[in-house]
């Protein structure tokens, strides 16, 4: 990226609050009140949050929701390279995380505009922080697929992962996930989940998958993330896979190069296509 300029115009990426008003940060305050353009998830609640924090939004307010972010991101380029700082927020959190921006920094990156960040809340970190789990290594994983069949797919990927997983899940569809992750992962692995973090009615929950599913199935509210402890070095057996193999299979791509993706740590690629081509002759 070129070095920034007096007068240059660039993005900023900042973290909103999760829930509590206090974890803002001066300089969000300060970005609020003389970026040029504030570009929201949304508008609504981007005011609201600068009312509360007693902050003057002195720039054009525009909205920049997912359904929008691919056509509304040249105009905001055109800002950038007509020297105007340009400030990203998104409902809470930080921008690009399961958030729009993404597509807005990889403009930017491809077009050699400037990009910054203001660091501050995450959920993500939060509840790694919180978990109570080995978290030295993770990784993190969005949404899971919302249809059983691809979400149990998706669980399988991560029966050998050896890293703690985080991700996200709509509390509707919490009962249904941990149930589903109790059958592919067993009901004897550890999980934390964290409702409402820095609001009000915080809550974590720790214990067994099956002690989790067990406490979710008549119903949780609220924003939701998940921590999954990672998978001990137990043996997978290639057959375990095959529903994972079919269902990329399925998508469209190549039986070899469905292997290649699925096959983990204990599982090549080979073993996996004999024991596919076997379930299929099966």
């Amino acid at each position: 990226m070129q070095a920034e300029n007096p007068g240059q115009g660039r993005l900023v990426l900042a973290a909103t609050p999760m829930g509590d008003i206090g974890d803002a940060s001066r300089r969000l305050c300060d970005a609020l009140a003389t970026a040029d353009v504030v570009a929201a998830e949304d508008t609504r609640r981007t005011r609201s949050l600068a009312s509360a924090l007693g902050v003057t939004i002195t720039g054009r307010v525009v909205s920049f929701y997912d359904q929008v972010e691919v056509s509304r991101a040249p105009a905001l380029i055109a800002d950038i390279e007509a020297g105007k700082t340009v400030l990203l927020v998104t409902d809470a959190g930080m921008p690009s995380v399961s958030d729009p921006g993404y597509r807005l920094v990889s403009a930017c990156v491809a077009a050699d505009l400037p990009v910054t960040c203001l660091p501050g809340p995450s959920a993500v970190t939060t509840a790694l922080a919180l978990s109570g789990l080995p978290v030295e290594r993770f990784c993190f994983d969005g949404f899971p697929p919302r249809k059983g069949g691809q979400r149990r797919a998706w669980l399988q990927t991560l029966a050998a992962e050896p890293r703690a997983v985080v991700f996200f899940e709509a509390p509707h569809r919490l009962a249904a996930c941990l149930a589903d992750a109790v059958e592919v992962l067993g009901g004897e692995r550890r999980a934390a989940v964290c409702r409402e973090l820095t609001k009000t009615y915080e809550e974590v929950r720790r214990g067994t998958l099956a002690e989790l599913a067990q406490w979710a199935a008549d119903g949780v509210r609220g924003e939701i993330t998940v921590v999954l402890e990672g998978a001990t070095s137990q043996a997978v057996e290639p057959s375990a896979l095959v529903e994972v193999v079919e269902e990329l299979v399925g998508k469209g791509m190549r039986l070899k190069d469905a292997c290649a993706h699925a096959a983990t740590a204990g599982v090549s690629k080979r073993e996996l296509y004999d024991a596919v081509l076997e379930a299929r002759r099966d």
